[in-house]
């Protein structure tokens, strides 16, 4: 196989037997993922390309110094799995070659099983590719001794050749009168490795001591790319990525996309091909990774119709987009899908003009305002919001505004993330200029800037475990939504809450479910007190005692929205209607089926397995929550209201 320079014996990393093997090339693309529902498909579009340029690189059968085709086989593992286990699977293939997909999440991860697997493993060729060793991959090679190259940018072509270079070693080896032992047999195939290394762009590798740089490869053609599922794998489990261009048209000076100002699109045809295999499997979830789809009108218009008009009622399909490019057409289309068809993540970052400037973001605010408000009035699309802490020119207080801001547009999620300093981005140059202080090891995120300190960032942390769990979980939508008119500001409410955490719960330790929902009702209490009175501001004419008993029921209400539980919380006190009049009320329902008409044939008590029925005496009113009909955006059980 393609090997590790020589002359490396007293590290153990390759030696002169190791450049000369015979059979097969037993090569491993490794895939750590965040978790397991994730797939890779950098490892796969590697691996179908790889075999189609090596099939037609082979010789006739009939030549006497011929190879065969490599054995390409795909690892998949997950950040969460010991190293040591992965690291003992990865042995037991024993690969001629092992190359990992290397990202900020699994970088440490692949450090670790570069260096094991090098003392483990010495004959094996270790390759790392993908964006966190493409933009420092002199350095990654020092630090990293073991590892025999780095394959830089997209890796399709780059990988082919690599495979080629091994087949012409194998037959170099292979031919009559090459020994398999012997110094001008190592020194002849040293020197042949090290012309087909330097014909490669796109690698840095290693020669007699020194580490080259080859140059960038150009950007490939999208259409010479493979399709790269099969109706072997199995994908009902998995989150499915698929790219149809690759590139971006914006220059944000945090995004590793500015970076390739190429912007390619797959040909339409092959597009509308590979999404009906993944309908025609009823395939649960495909994300897009285009870094703006939507940059072309047309283009996206006419895949969101294709869609539209091939909809299997179950798959979803997830879009990173520029809301303030979308137009009243797009608008109006998106609107008329079925709940549940898209989703749309939309990166606002920051609402600071400055920020905005100085980023090289291209955004109009008050467009986008207006479309994610269009978009959301149609009620079938789930919206995630993105702001990103740290940017220049934003200090606290000018993030809470961002917040509010997007806040107040309602997204389903809003994720409020952490800037994080990608090597090769134009925000590393710009590292002493904004004072940015940022983690030393991957995700390499912010920890202080010009404008932000740490203390600062501490409480953003704070605020953000808060949104995680009471607004993006959408469990708590009600409280949430009347507890909001108590503050004179969303970010002031969540600030308060993280708080409150802070006093009330030991550093790390999670909460369980039900239990949050009795730290909610804590806080509510405390904030109701007359000690937490002075920010709070009277929202509406319920007397300050009765307060408490609302949100109670209010959380009561979510609760049961979510869940059909028949072990009641504790937090929600005893029971309301009491049992017999719930007795009778099913009793009634299984005869006549006024609330529940389409529930023909069921008995009282499967009728009441399949609901639950709950009095709210300070909300007014009683419901019936049934967990058959559920929203499809939301999970939350279909309710009606009950006079009993």
């Amino acid at each position: 196989m393609f090997m590790p320079e020589p002359g490396k014996n007293e590290t153990g990393i390759a030696n002169t037997a190791g450049l000369l093997y015979d059979g097969t090339m037993n090569i491993l693309l490794i895939a750590i993922n965040a978790k397991y529902i994730h797939s890779n498909p950098a490892v796969r579009s590697l691996r179908r390309y790889a075999l189609s340029a090596a099939a037609s690189a082979l010789p006739a059968p009939a030549d006497p110094a011929g190879g065969s085709a490599p054995d390409i086989r795909i690892a998949e593992y997950t950040i969460n799995q010991p190293a040591d286990r992965i690291l003992r699977d990865i042995y037991a293939r024993r690969p001629d070659m092992a190359c990992f997909s290397c990202y900020i999440w699994n970088i440490q991860y692949v450090r670790t099983l570069a260096r094991e697997l090098g003392k483990v493993l010495p004959r094996t060729a270790i390759w790392l590719g993908g964006p966190e060793v493409s933009y420092d991959a002199a350095e990654v090679l020092r630090e990293l001794p073991e590892v025999s190259g780095v394959m830089k940018g997209e890796g399709e072509e780059t990988f082919a050749e690599l495979v080629k270079a091994g087949i012409s070693l194998r037959q170099h080896a292979a031919a009559p009168g090459i020994s398999p032992a012997g110094a001008c047999a190592a020194s002849d195939a040293s020197a042949l490795r090290g012309r087909l290394l330097a014909a490669i762009p796109g690698i840095t590798w290693r020669a007699s001591g020194r580490i080259i740089e080859n140059p960038w490869r150009p950007a490939m053609d999208m259409d010479l790319l493979p399709f790269v599922y099969d109706d072997t794998e199995d994908l009902s489990n998995r989150i499915i990525y698929y790219e149809s261009s690759r590139g971006c048209p914006f220059s944000c000076s945090y995004c590793l996309s500015s970076v390739d100002k190429q912007l390619r699109f797959r040909d339409m045809e092959l597009v509308k091909r590979e999404l009906l295999f993944f309908l025609d499997r009823r395939v649960p979830q495909v994300k897009f990774v285009d870094r703006t789809f939507n940059c072309d009108r047309r283009r996206a218009m006419e895949i969101w119709q294709f869609l539209t008009d091939n909809d299997n009622g179950v798959t979803n399909f997830h879009f990173e987009i520029a809301a303030d490019l979308l137009t009243p057409e797009e608008i109006a289309l998106i609107g008329s899908m079925r709940p549940g068809l898209i989703q749309l993540e939309i990166g606002v970052q920051s609402t600071n003009p400055d920020t905005i400037r100085e980023i090289r973001r291209s955004m109009d605010l008050t467009r986008l305002y207006a479309n994610v408000r269009a978009v959301a009035a149609a009620g079938n699309i789930h919206q995630h919001l993105d702001l990103i802490a740290g940017l220049p020119c934003e200090n606290l207080e000018s993030f809470r505004r961002s917040f509010d801001d997007v806040y107040a547009l309602r997204p389903q999620q809003l994720q409020l993330g952490f800037l994080k300093v990608l090597k090769g981005s134009y925000m590393d140059e710009r590292r002493e200029a904004y004072g940015l202080v940022c983690g030393s090891e991957p995700p390499y995120e912010v920890l202080a800037t010009r404008w932000l300190s740490f203390d600062d960032v501490i409480l953003l942390k704070g605020v953000e475990e808060m949104v995680e769990m009471y607004y993006n979980s959408g469990q708590f939508s009600h409280t949430i939504a009347k507890l909001e008119r108590e503050f004179t500001s969303a970010f002031g409410m969540y600030q308060a809450l993280a708080e409150y955490y802070q006093r009330h719960v030991p550093a790390g330790l999670s909460q369980a479910r039900a239990a949050r929902y009795e730290l909610l009702l804590g806080f509510i209490k405390e904030i109701f007190s007359a000690g937490r009175a002075r920010s709070i501001g009277q929202a509406d004419n319920i007397p300050s005692n009765e307060r408490a008993n609302v949100f109670r029921e209010l959380l009561t209400y979510d609760y049961y929205l979510r869940e059909n539980a028949k072990s009641r919380p504790a937090f929600a006190g005893g029971q309301l209607p009491d049992k017999e009049t719930v007795r009778l009320f099913y009793e009634n329902e299984a005869a006549r089926h006024h609330f529940l008409p389409g529930y023909a044939g069921y008995d009282k008590n499967q009728l009441r397995r399949m609901t639950h029925l709950e009095t709210f005496p300070h909300l007014g009113r009683t419901v019936l929550f049934d967990y058959e009909r559920r929203d499809p955006l939301t999970g939350d059980a279909a309710t009606c209201a009950v006079e009993i």
